[in-house]
């Protein structure tokens, strides 16, 4: 009786454990999502080679998405534009052609108001990043100026920019350095009080072993009024004031007990009313920070994994955002501003049409590294940075996506 007594009361548990443990591993399959083959290259049409393609940074003007790409080894990166309308890769540029020696785009772009688009490289082990200007023009031909290198040696880490001052902001890679790039005077400038400093080395690198990409800041943004904020080793929220050059702590970042040597911003965004909305990618936590009384509020976690490394604003006034990263799969989720909820929408699984393709396949996005909203924020655009990666894409309206 007893045996008989705890085998149904396992059978009970299971049942109850069903439906959280489903949910968990549900996928994210909207009605009118859809994916652009960008990197299945057996095929004469406009594709990016492996290992060549994972897509660090996005963007989009009009119609047009706007990508630059992460490459493995010594290999070169790409710049793209793709159709949202044609739902079709247009234009590749191999950025070896116009500055070789470079190996990732992963600042994202940060747009002007002549609609140029600003990003930084990092190099290959023995070169130096260099600063980029993009224009894409109305036949979605790809114009690359290259600006210089902002600290000779450095890669160019993260990125951002602010059009009232003309100037573009950013932190090099791997020492950590502020720089600033005057659009007008085509000047650079570094701060070299702002690098990692020796005692944050002695207990990141050889205490805890970690990386410059697992301690630098990820993502920069700029208010209203022109303060930059990011951040800087060991989890320390900071805001720099171009008025008199200052660097200001403002507070530590949302972490959970003892991973604080974790702590980096990883992702932005702002919202119309100009709050800010950042990602912290030791804990995956998201937080808000009201730039009027630089008050930070920690929204929680998204799902139960590290790393936020995207964040963007879609028409519907909520939040989208990729939480997770390896050796688990990323989860797109959505947090609303007005009743603070979050949900987690799972793992993106789109169906992929492409020449060849016809009849379509289901492309689920495990690995996801980016995410951005179009210009009116009705469609959500994301990039996965896999050996073959492709483009999802949503829309969204004054409700949910429709699954």
């Amino acid at each position: 009786m007893k045996i008989r007594f705890i085998k149904n009361l396992l059978v009970l548990g299971l049942v109850g454990l069903a439906g959280p443990v489903f949910a968990q591993y549900s996928y994210f399959k909207p009605l009118e999502g859809f994916g652009i083959e960008a990197s299945l290259s057996n095929t004469s049409l406009k594709r990016m080679p492996m290992y060549r393609n994972a897509i660090t940074s996005l963007t989009v003007q009009k119609d047009y998405i706007i990508g630059g790409t992460t490459a493995t080894g010594n290999r070169a990166p790409f710049l793209f534009v793709a159709s949202l309308s044609k739902r079709e890769m247009l234009t590749l540029k191999d950025l070896n052609d116009e500055v070789p020696g470079q190996t990732s785009i992963r600042t994202g772009f940060f747009r002007a108001e002549d609609k140029a688009l600003y990003a930084g490289t990092i190099a290959t082990a023995t070169g130096s990043g260099h600063l980029l200007r993009v224009v894409v023009g109305a036949d979605a031909g790809i114009q690359v100026t290259d600006l210089g290198t902002p600290v000779p040696g450095e890669g160019v880490f993260a990125l951002t920019g602010d059009d009232r001052r003309k100037m573009i902001y950013g932190i090099s890679y791997p020492s950590g350095f502020f720089f600033s790039y005057n659009i007008v005077s085509k000047s650079f400038k570094v701060y070299k009080n702002s690098g990692v400093t020796p005692a944050d080395l002695a207990i990141l690198v050889h205490e805890y072993h970690q990386k410059p990409e697992e301690f630098l800041s990820g993502a920069m943004i700029t208010d209203g009024q022109g303060l930059v904020y990011t951040s800087q080793p060991i989890n320390r929220l900071v805001v720099f004031n171009p008025a008199d050059e200052s660097f200001t702590t403002i507070t530590e970042l949302p972490a959970v007990w003892g991973r604080r040597t974790l702590g980096r911003t990883e992702s932005w965004t702002k919202t119309a009313d100009g709050l800010l909305y950042g990602g912290n990618a030791g804990d995956g936590q998201l937080f808000q920070l009201n730039p009027s009384t630089r008050k930070v509020k920690n929204l929680g976690k998204p799902a139960m994994m590290n790393r936020l490394r995207g964040l963007c604003v879609g028409a519907d006034g909520k939040l989208y955002g990729l939480s997770g990263a390896l050796p688990g799969y990323v989860h797109l989720f959505s947090y609303n501003p007005s009743d603070e909820g979050f949900t987690d929408l799972g793992n993106p699984q789109f169906i992929l049409k492409a020449p060849g393709i016809e009849q379509g396949i289901e492309w689920r996005g495990f690995q996801l590294s980016t995410i951005t909203a179009s210009e009116d924020g009705k469609y959500i655009v994301m990039g996965e940075d896999e050996a073959l990666s492709q483009l999802l894409i949503f829309p969204v309206d004054n409700g949910s996506p429709k699954e």
